[in-house]
């Protein structure tokens, strides 16, 4: 007897999801968690947990923050690069910030908590932290020595064109000082909160400033990774930290730049990305060498 052709079709799909529950759902996760049980791939399947003393430090894999409970840089410590991993380093969160490079605006709202910091002011915010803990020049091109991004809005007579009007620190509110006097002749004025400068018709010019062209802060310093939980930094951005971390702890920094040198590994494949420094381990090998006084 031939079955009617809806319940052919109806049969046959039934088949295909039995047929691929089995084997996308049960056989290919039973393999997976085969091939992690090999020897030499158990602890990477199970995170690259360090443990010291027997309790977890931290992995190998995913990046962590050396702050005290204010969120503040412990000293003694090498920071990592910044994340943007939910409150950060949060594998749950894992993701970017999607803001790129014309995003040079803040979004001031008259509640704070609307209110949202532009990718470049985020940027000028961290090179000026890192300058001040590392002691070390701290400026970037278009950024203000108060940290916020060095943008004005500019309005003119006939729109583009035409004698200039008005000029907006769009990035600087009260009580902050205006990063240029004047420019074009007209006096430069603070943001108001809940102004939309570029929806009212000004022109958005970012200002260079005389920063040097290449930052003393290395730009893993002041930027998320992709995935927010890269447990890397540059090499650069190590050597930078040596001297505060070898003065915090009375070490010799010849003695801590050989540990950068140590837990610093090469390309992958000898070609692909670039080198880092598992900030993590180093920290690690730091308290074994030089204990915190």
């Amino acid at each position: 007897m031939r079955l009617p052709t809806w319940l052919a079709h109806h049969l046959a799909a039934l088949r295909a999801l039995l047929v691929f529950t089995a084997l996308a759902g049960i056989a290919y996760p039973l393999t997976m968690v085969a091939v992690g049980r090999l020897p030499g791939l158990t602890d990477r399947a199970d995170g690259s947990i360090i443990e010291v003393d027997g309790h977890a430090a931290g992995s190998a894999l995913i990046g962590q923050s050396f702050t005290d409970a204010d969120g503040k840089a412990v000293p003694r410590y090498f920071q990592s690069r910044p994340s943007a991993a939910g409150d950060g380093y949060d594998p749950t969160s894992t993701g970017a910030t999607n803001l790129g490079p014309e995003d040079v605006v803040d979004v001031i709202a008259t509640d704070p908590d609307e209110s949202r910091q532009s990718l470049l002011t985020q940027v000028c915010a961290r090179s000026r932290a890192v300058g001040e803990l590392d002691g070390v020049d701290g400026r970037r091109p278009y950024c203000t020595t108060d940290g916020v991004g060095a943008v004005l809005a500019v309005f003119r007579a006939d729109g583009l064109t035409g004698p200039v009007l008005r000029v907006v620190s769009v990035n600087q509110t009260a009580p902050a000082t205006p990063f240029l006097p004047g420019y074009a002749g007209v006096p430069v004025e603070l943001a108001q909160p809940g102004q939309d400068y570029r929806a009212a018709g000004a022109t958005i010019v970012p200002v260079r400033g005389d920063a040097p062209a290449v930052p003393a802060v290395p730009a893993d310093a002041v930027t998320a990774s992709g995935s927010g939980l890269d447990p890397h930094i540059s090499p650069a951005y190590a050597r930078l930290q040596v001297p505060r971390v070898a003065r915090e702890r009375g070490a010799d920094p010849a003695a801590v730049e050989r540990l950068v040198d140590e837990h610093t590994t090469g390309r992958t494949l000898g070609f692909m990305g670039a080198p880092g420094v598992n900030v993590l381990e180093l920290n690690l090998a730091l308290d074994e060498t030089f204990p915190p006084r």
